[in-house]
């Protein structure tokens, strides 16, 4: 099928402008005068090029800021970008697309095909932080041909239901910049983040956690609705919000009311795309290998009071399939778990179990953990809570190095190829937490299943195999989907009104069409 983008744009002359200190408090600078200036929570998540970001959603959306991408999502799906048509072969081996004449990187060079063969080439050898172009763990792409100076085909090794939102995902670097760089995770200089997005990183502060972004006057794509982005830290989002430091906050449902009657504010409600899951290392615990103790734990863990007293009401409790309640293939009828800790305790048969609870520092993770412990011990389990920051604990997961694990993260409402990533794949050590898969865990059945729905490009028959891979997972119990947050957005709707969601995640300020006139 081909998609036509039909709107051109102008470009202006590009001033380069050198990346430097942010403040981190105050007002706008006397150069910001005039212009409409957002103000955003900040925090340590890396510098903003394709292999230094964190790989949490923070890090992986400011440098979708710099670094445009064939397609994007938007809030009902896959949009053009980049590419202003594309086309996709009957065989579904050949993806050829055609990009919107005019680009220009950030240093005044025009984007040609050369550079998207360039990008598609090196992110195979050098897989970048947020890594689009894998499957069943390894690299998809067989060839790029250059067609004429605005076009690309790209082969693929087999067909594959989820390659195209790969593909039109990846970030498109510059060649000029990158073609002589032999280790880019050690390139961060200003030049590793010129990219060709709507805006250009005009300050950094790793100390402070602060970032500056200013709207690129040469972009030839949909026109910048901001000005300037700025991310500061702050100590409390709703205080500072208060303050009127930062433009836009979450909520706890207990502070929704403060908002509600006031016509300065504009209050969203999130879809349920960011969740906590206990994880099971089997590879270390093999008595996890036994299906009866998994489904103990099942049946032990009180959900609905997680949701009650730690996300006060403003939560879902997770779907034993593992995909939450507002994903467009979600299946109602999978197995659940009530909280029956008598139950549990009879699948323990009278055996004593004792297991190290990894998790992070936040409050929120130390209150899960501590309900956790009691509720598990009903049952008759001996948890020890080992509490560490957040980034030593994602770096334990993905080594292997914990019994069981607490992690919170964004990606529930992805392409549910998810299922395949986290049930089926392999760990690695370069993962999104997203993509944390179960070491020692395997069943041939869902390993199965994972590869037919990769194969199948008849979306009905895909749908059907999903909702039945989630209907083995819940009978599995590979791990415990434990809520998923349905939290709430506050802003001043009087300076800016723009946010929107994605169709897939939760939060709207890392969604580039929230800054952007479509």
């Amino acid at each position: 099928m081909l998609l036509k983008y039909g709107i051109r744009f102008s470009f202006f002359i590009l001033l380069i402008i050198p990346a430097v200190s942010c403040s981190p408090r105050g007002g706008d600078s006397d150069a910001d005068k005039g212009k409409l200036v957002i103000n955003l929570e900040g925090g340590g998540w890396g510098y903003p090029s394709p292999y230094t970001h964190y790989s949490r959603g923070p890090g992986v959306f400011k440098m979708r800021l710099l670094f445009d991408s064939l397609l994007e999502r938007g809030e009902k799906g896959l949009i053009p970008w980049l590419a202003e048509k594309w086309s996709v072969s009957p065989d579904g081996r050949s993806y050829s697309f055609t990009i919107r004449k005019g680009g220009r990187w950030h240093d005044g060079e025009s984007l040609t095909a050369d550079d998207l063969k360039f990008s598609f080439e090196y992110f195979t050898l050098h897989p970048p932080a947020s890594d689009e172009l894998s499957a069943y763990g390894r690299n998809f792409i067989k060839g790029c041909k250059v067609i004429d100076p605005h076009s690309i085909r790209i082969t693929v090794d087999s067909p594959d239901a989820t390659l195209l939102a790969k593909l039109g995902s990846t970030r498109i670097i510059p060649r000029h910049v990158w073609e002589n760089v032999k280790d880019p995770k050690k390139f961060d200089s200003p030049q590793s983040v010129i990219g060709s997005g709507p805006f250009v990183l005009t300050g950094y502060s790793r100390e402070e956690g602060s970032y500056r972004f200013e709207a690129f006057k040469d972009y030839n794509g949909p026109k910048q609705a901001v000005d300037v982005i700025r991310f500061i830290p702050v100590s409390d989002s709703v205080l500072a919000f208060e303050k009127g430091e930062i433009d836009l906050t979450s909520v706890p449902a207990d502070l929704v009311k403060r908002y509600e009657n006031d016509p300065g504010y504009t209050i969203i409600r999130n879809p349920a795309f960011w969740g906590y899951r206990l994880l099971f290392n089997i590879k270390k615990k093999p008595e996890l290998k036994d299906k009866k103790l998994r489904h103990a734990f099942a049946f032990s863990i009180n959900r609905k009071e997680l949701v009650e007293k730690v996300a006060r009401g403003a939560a879902v409790e997770g779907s034993m399939g593992y995909l939450p309640v507002d994903h467009v293939w979600y299946n109602s009828r999978v197995k659940t778990y009530p909280f029956e800790p008598a139950k549990g305790k009879e699948l323990l048969s009278g055996r004593k179990y004792s297991f190290t609870l990894l998790t992070g520092n936040s409050r929120d993770e130390v209150r899960i953990a501590e309900l956790l412990k009691i509720s598990l011990s009903i049952a008759g389990f001996n948890i020890n809570v080992k509490s560490i920051d957040m980034k030593s604990r994602d770096a334990a997961v993905r080594s292997g190095d914990y019994e069981i694990a607490l992690n919170g993260h964004g990606g529930w409402g992805s392409d549910p190829d998810m299922l395949r990533r986290v049930y089926s794949g392999t760990v690695r050590t370069d993962a999104s937490p997203s993509s944390d898969a179960i070491p020692g865990y395997s069943n041939s059945e869902i390993n199965r299943l994972a590869m037919m729905q990769l194969r199948e490009m008849n979306s009905k028959k895909r749908k059907e195999i999903i909702f039945r891979m989630q209907e083995i997972i819940a009978e599995e119990v590979p791990q415990v989907p434990l809520y998923n947050t349905k939290g709430y957005t506050v802003f001043r709707n009087k300076k800016y009104s723009g946010w929107r969601h994605m169709f897939d995640h939760h939060e709207v300020t890392h969604n580039k069409l929230s800054y952007i006139k479509i």
